[in-house]
């Protein structure tokens, strides 16, 4: 196997690989003491802006009106508002006090109601799916999140001062921006310089998964410093950790399922399947009992496993076919 072959069928779990041993030696490294503040502040500018430049390269290789609602969009969004909203009457209602059952529901609520990643469209075309069709989607599921989640998160977990429009504006601050920005941004290019949007589009196929690679990484490392920071009994991090496995599973199976009968199997499966978990640790920092957050860690290295499986078989099955 040469060096191309192995980029090609291992780049995810490097990627995995490298976030979690930066973490280890950046924390165990006495040199780094008194700079993680620092870090911290950087990482949070620098997962922006390699997400803003992943979306914008896949941006101009689509043109707006190809951005519309389709069937299936529909069926994966009843499932994601339905079970979210199931789960959460059941915790406001059922079980308002048991703490370690709430966390339970609670991962499970937090990791059905994530929006789509914003890179999933970069394994979508790896993949040979329409980026396009998941896009829309990812869209979709921002705008109903912002609207459906304030409220019954606040149901589950009132905060005193913060109402459903604060909530809803928290929201719409954190995910709008990465994805009407870079938008707006290929669409000026594609009207202002064409000749470097024909570039783009010609040449720059690879550019964003290589740059989803370098985000992975980081999104690994943030993923490993919330379990490590995490002061769980390893019964309840267990569970957690069981329950974002089941929800991931069932999501990417699910999601190809309803894919595949409108011929979008790949499209449906990462809709579905493939979070935006630094939201997902976000959101439950923000909104839900904090020890949560590690379910957002724990789905973020199921669903790129997930990932790797689909990216060696695509491979596979492309050289065979050669």
């Amino acid at each position: 196997m040469n060096f191309h072959s192995i980029l090609r069928d291992w780049a995810l779990p490097i990627a995995m690989i490298s976030g979690v041993l930066m973490y280890l030696i950046y924390v165990n490294v006495p040199l780094f003491d008194g700079t993680h503040a620092v870090a911290a502040q950087v990482v949070a500018f620098v997962q922006p802006l390699l997400i803003f430049f992943m979306l914008f390269f896949t941006f101009c290789k689509v043109r707006l009106k190809e951005l519309r609602v389709s069937k299936w969009h529909l069926w994966l969004l009843a499932f994601q508002m339905f079970v979210f909203i199931a789960l959460s009457l059941v915790v406001a209602f059922v079980f308002p006090r048991n703490i370690e059952i709430r966390v339970l529901l609670e991962t499970a609520m937090l990791c059905i109601v994530c929006p789509t990643a914003t890179a999933a469209a970069v394994i979508t075309v790896k993949l040979g799916g329409n980026a396009s069709s998941l896009i829309s989607y990812t869209m979709l599921i921002n705008m109903s999140v912002a609207v459906v989640a304030p409220f019954f998160l606040t149901l589950t977990n009132p905060v005193e001062g913060v109402s459903f429009t604060s909530s809803f504006m928290l929201i719409m601050g954190k995910v709008f921006p990465l994805l009407l920005c870079p938008l707006a941004a290929a669409e000026l290019l594609r009207y202002l310089f064409p000749r470097v949007h024909r570039y783009i589009v010609e040449y720059g196929q690879a550019w964003p998964f290589y740059l989803w690679l370098v985000s992975l990484a980081l999104a690994i490392a943030v993923s490993a410093r919330a379990i490590a920071h995490s002061s769980l009994p390893l019964y309840v991090m267990a569970g957690i950790a069981i329950v974002s496995l089941f929800c991931c599973m069932v999501q990417f199976a699910l999601g190809r399922r309803v894919g595949c009968v409108y011929g979008r199997t790949v499209e449906g499966g990462q809709a579905l399947g493939q979070k935006n978990t630094v939201f997902a640790i976000w959101l439950a920092y923000t909104f839900m009992t904090p020890v949560t957050a590690i379910a957002g860690g724990f789905y973020s290295i199921w669903h790129n496993v997930v990932n790797t499986w689909h990216l060696y078989r695509h491979n596979h099955n492309c050289l065979q076919e050669k």
